[in-house]
């Protein structure tokens, strides 16, 4: 070989690892991105809450149809109370002393009955002989219809004080259960002050303030269910009974009461309950908070098809506890990305795994 040859070889052989630079092999094939899906769901009704009380139905309260000192009181408030069980007595020196006086007077009164008709008997043989006048008989008649009406005057006033004697006893006329004490012994009470406040428990509703945006959907509304905040898991059904006319002067709220349904036992008088009330079912999409995005165009999200990535606009209807609910822009049945959307891009080779329930992710 030839020296000129020779230089030839060694500048091809120098310039082979030029030429595969400027021709460098394809890239290889990005793998598919693993991707954690939700399948989009038609969002469940959120319903109203109302936070109210427990209530009875038949709340009344107890007081003297007399007054007085109250010597005992026998009941305490969240006893359980009996048809005629005493709650509290006043002190009787002066009942029993009215009821003697009117005994007495009762007395006098039948005394003065027997005086006029015997002398009106008298008048009466006087009067057949014509020893006395027909004006002085008849004087004698009127004393005693006089006498027959303050006896009978007097026989009421003695009944009315015995009554009031037994007035003195406090008592209930059903078996009830004492909500409220409003007196104490010792206390001197006017009649008709209360004294107790008792409730019948066989009746129980649950006392709501709605807002005046609300009325109209309570007043509308077929179905409550109520449940305890001390025990979620118990729920009742419940149906509204009354609806207040006129707003509260200071919340501005008219007052409800849901009737319960058949309640169990362990529904108390006083218990904090919620009052939810169902709505119609809406049309929206729910998904998962986590899988709705913003980049300043307004929201998204990135649905899987065939395969690959294809972000989608969406309305936003309302951001719930349980998720984000679409009104437009998704159906039923797609699968939509709920992590890492931040990272992905249209077009995307994907593979879909259904993401864990909510209470199982971390």
């Amino acid at each position: 070989m030839s020296s000129a040859h020779r230089v030839l070889l060694t500048l091809l052989i120098a310039t082979l690892p030029w030429l595969a630079a400027c021709n460098p092999p394809p890239p290889a094939e990005e793998s598919p991105r693993t991707v954690l899906v939700h399948i989009a769901t038609p969002a469940p009704s959120a319903g109203t809450l109302f936070t109210g009380e427990v209530r009875a139905r038949h709340e009344v309260e107890l007081a003297f149809r007399v007054g007085g000192k109250i010597a005992a009181r026998l009941a305490d408030t969240g006893s359980e109370i009996r048809a005629g069980q005493p709650l509290a007595r006043l002190d009787p020196n002066d009942l029993q002393l009215a009821s003697g006086a009117a005994a007495a007077q009762l007395a006098a009164a039948e005394s003065e009955v027997a005086t006029s008709r015997a002398e009106l008997e008298r008048y009466t043989g006087l009067l057949a002989k014509k020893f006395v006048s027909q004006a002085a008989f008849d004087s004698r008649q009127h004393a005693l219809n006089a006498a027959l009406a303050r006896h009978e005057q007097a026989r009421a006033q003695s009944r009315i004080s015995g009554n009031q004697v037994a007035y003195g006893t406090l008592s209930a006329e059903y078996p009830a259960v004492v909500s409220a004490v409003l007196a104490d012994a010792g206390q001197v009470v006017a009649a008709g002050q209360p004294v107790f406040r008792i409730a019948r428990p066989e009746e129980k509703e649950v006392l709501i303030a709605v807002p005046e945006s609300r009325v109209e959907e309570i007043r509308k509304a077929k179905n409550f269910a109520v449940n305890l905040w001390a025990d979620p898991k118990t729920v009742v059904a419940g149906e509204l009974r009354e609806l207040g006319a006129v707003a509260d002067s200071q919340t501005r709220t008219y007052p409800a009461r849901i009737r319960l349904i058949d309640p169990p036992p362990q529904v108390r008088l006083g218990m904090t309950a919620r009052v939810v009330l169902d709505q119609p079912a809406s049309s929206s999409m729910l998904v998962p908070l986590s899988a709705v995005g913003d980049q300043g165009n307004g929201p998204f999200v990135w649905v899987v098809r065939d395969g690959k990535l294809e972000q989608r606009r969406v309305r936003v209807e309302a951001f719930r506890e349980d998720g984000t609910t679409i009104s437009e822009g998704l159906q039923a049945g797609e699968s939509v990305v709920v992590a890492g959307i931040s990272r992905l891009s249209a077009g995307q080779s994907v593979i879909a795994r259904a993401a864990p329930a909510p209470a199982s992710q971390h």
